[in-house]
């Protein structure tokens, strides 16, 4: 670097400070611009408790603001994170006294209004848990494809805004295969949406090996939600499974699928795991010394196996746009496989509008996040 044009270190990090509050990228440093994202700063900041929200600025910023401070120019967006309840599968919950409140306050105008305050362009949407892993047999049936006809009846009405996850009822295998046939054969699906666990059954379980077969044979996109296991429901007083259990869930299915030997043999499917990966971006190691410390497992899995096959599942934003979960997923997988996610209407999408574009990411990079990843996953 040549000496006229170097800075000082403080000089760097102060104009570093200034572009971060307002949602920029520090570009007068030719030494660290458009990569502070990756290390040192934005370490320093997550060790000061900064953390995406209106705190860091003094007031929100909305989707304009963004857009007007030159965080980026692309104004696509596209949500694969993002709930919507069908009438009758609230009557469903209802019936069996699951309801949230989210679930009986959601409505189709409160999704688009978020959507539009946010510039989100597209949702690709999909029930949340407990979808279709309640009730009796024809319960689950019932409830799968009421959730999926209900998605595709939007798809259909607003074609440049929704697309959608199909539903199964995972714990019935013909159903499910039949569910998946006429959801993408006939519905038009851009994927399938499973729960991390079902009845204490995590992904990699050989009992739902049919249905892993025939969506790896369509090679299909798998989106998966965490759920609160069966071996981990009301530790806590007070602590919902949210908390703490809808991250490790996503950890336990992960660490199933790889140990199964499932990911290794259903290779066409592609995996998105909600809310970063939840907490197996920071348990990484462990995972990788389990083929050594377990023989059984070495025998289907290496270390380097681990690796390469976790760095090639795709991640969502929701409820993780912010640095605690971003640097810990970035210095782990690339942002190639980092998808904007939401979470509505458990989260708003202005949420993580502002969190991202306070993270200090290259245009290129946010691009990405925002739609381009998606684009090539699901060719839409």
């Amino acid at each position: 670097m040549n000496a006229d044009i170097k800075m000082g270190q403080d000089e760097c990090d102060a104009l570093n400070r200034q572009a971060f509050n307002v949602g920029r990228v520090n570009t007068s440093c030719p030494s660290c611009s458009g990569f502070t994202h990756r290390r040192g700063f934005l370490t320093g900041l997550l060790g000061a408790g900064l953390f995406a929200g209106s705190e860091m600025t003094g007031g929100p910023l909305t989707g304009q603001a963004v857009a007007a401070e030159g965080v980026v120019n692309d104004s696509l967006l596209i949500d694969v994170h993002h709930h919507v309840f069908a009438p009758e599968y609230v009557k469903e919950l209802e019936s069996a006294n699951l309801a949230e409140p989210p679930a009986r306050k959601w409505s189709l105008n409160k999704s688009m209004e978020d959507m539009d305050k946010a510039g989100v362009s597209r949702a690709l949407t999909s029930p949340t848990t407990p979808v279709a892993s309640f009730g009796d047999a024809a319960t689950r049936q019932r409830t799968a494809r009421i959730c999926n006809e209900y998605a595709a009846k939007l798809a259909r009405d607003y074609p440049t805004r929704f697309g959608f996850f199909a539903t199964l009822p995972m714990l019935d295998v013909q159903a499910s295969l039949d569910e998946i046939a006429y959801s993408v054969d006939v519905l038009k699906a851009n994927g399938i949406a499973m729960l991390t666990s079902y009845d204490g059954k995590w992904l990699g379980d050989t009992s739902f090996a049919p249905i892993m077969e025939e969506i790896n044979r369509r090679k299909l996109v798998v989106y998966t939600h965490p759920s609160n296991p069966k071996c981990c429901s009301g530790l806590q007083s007070g602590i919902p499974g949210s908390t703490i259990e809808f991250a490790t869930d996503t950890t336990r299915t992960i660490t199933s699928l790889l140990f199964s030997g499932a990911a290794q043999k259903y290779t066409n499917i592609r995996f998105i795991f909600s809310h970063a990966g939840g907490t197996m971006p920071f348990l990484i190691e462990r995972l990788t010394m389990l083929p050594t410390l377990n023989a059984e497992f070495g025998k289907k899995i290496t270390p380097e196996q681990v690796l390469q096959i976790i760095r090639g599942f795709y991640y969502d934003t929701a409820q993780a746009a912010h640095p605690g979960a971003l640097l810990s997923l970035l210095n782990l997988v690339d942002v190639s496989q980092v998808l904007f996610g939401t979470d509505f209407p458990y989260r708003t999408s202005l949420d993580h509008v502002q969190g991202l574009a306070k993270y200090g990411f290259s245009k290129d990079d946010l691009g990405a996040i925002r739609y381009k990843n998606v684009q090539k996953l699901l060719k839409i």
